[in-house]
């Protein structure tokens, strides 16, 4: 195969290209850029009230009672040992039933933990009494929740990193948003948080004041977060492949 030489006519068409984008890049300089971003920030309108009686960082709260759900993963030990019972983890099944086996099913979905041993040990007392068996105590249960798997926060808007997160009880809207990510053309400053609550009840949404819990330590917004939670990050419009080229 014989190589190509570059002729004159191809060589003048490149170097009008590069001259062309070389005057693109001046054109969108600093100033020029900045102005437009400004602009689109300044158009992102600033959501949420501030709420200084909600918990927050230095001073949070415990989390509500947990309730189960699929799929949680729950440990259940039984005293006295029923026969050919030995001490497993159970997942809640997607119709919110756990398989105890030969012990039958037991409707756990929206329980709390303490609730959900009551109703094995009745479970356990009705198969006994089916067998025409009669305990020798009264069965003792114990759950505990060995995998949580139903409870998380989300984060949504222009982050790195969009989606659902596990919650484990003390994370706060920084973490929230740390954990994410921004990109370089999202405006924290203008996040909120928007916390779930029933159908006919007011809308429930929280002012992040983003510059102040990072520039100066101000912990008034940043509000712990809750099972269902949602942070909410604004952005403008992605960068251009010319800002891109840029750097910025």
């Amino acid at each position: 195969m014989t190589a190509r030489t570059p002729t004159a006519a191809s060589c003048s068409r490149r170097t009008m290209m590069l001259a062309g984008l070389s005057s693109a890049l001046l054109m969108a300089g600093p100033g020029c850029a900045g102005k437009r971003l400004r602009r689109e920030a300044d158009r992102v309108p600033v959501r949420g009230m501030i709420d200084p009686e909600q918990a927050r960082e230095l001073d949070k709260t415990t989390m509500p009672k947990y309730v189960v759900e699929p799929p949680d993963e729950l440990d259940v030990a039984i005293k006295p040992v029923p026969a050919d019972w030995s001490p497993a983890s159970f997942v809640v099944q997607s119709d919110g039933l756990v398989d105890l086996g030969l012990y039958g099913d037991v409707y756990v979905v929206g329980l709390t933990l303490d609730q959900v041993e009551e109703k094995i040990a009745q479970q356990l007392t009705l198969d006994a009494l089916r067998r025409g068996q009669k305990p020798s105590e009264p069965y003792r249960v114990s759950v505990r929740l060995s995998n949580s798997q139903s409870k998380y926060y989300y984060v949504l808007g222009t982050v790195g990193t969009e989606g659902k997160f596990p919650i484990k009880g003390n994370e706060t809207a920084l973490d929230a948003i740390l954990q994410a990510g921004l990109k370089s053309n999202s405006l924290p400053e203008k996040a909120y948080l928007v916390r779930p609550h029933p159908a006919g009840e007011p809308d429930q949404v929280l002012r992040i004041d983003w510059c102040a819990i990072k520039e100066r330590g101000d912990t008034l917004t940043n509000y712990q977060l809750f099972p269902g939670d949602r942070i909410v990050v604004p952005g403008t419009r992605p960068p251009s492949l010319i800002a891109t080229l840029l750097g910025r």
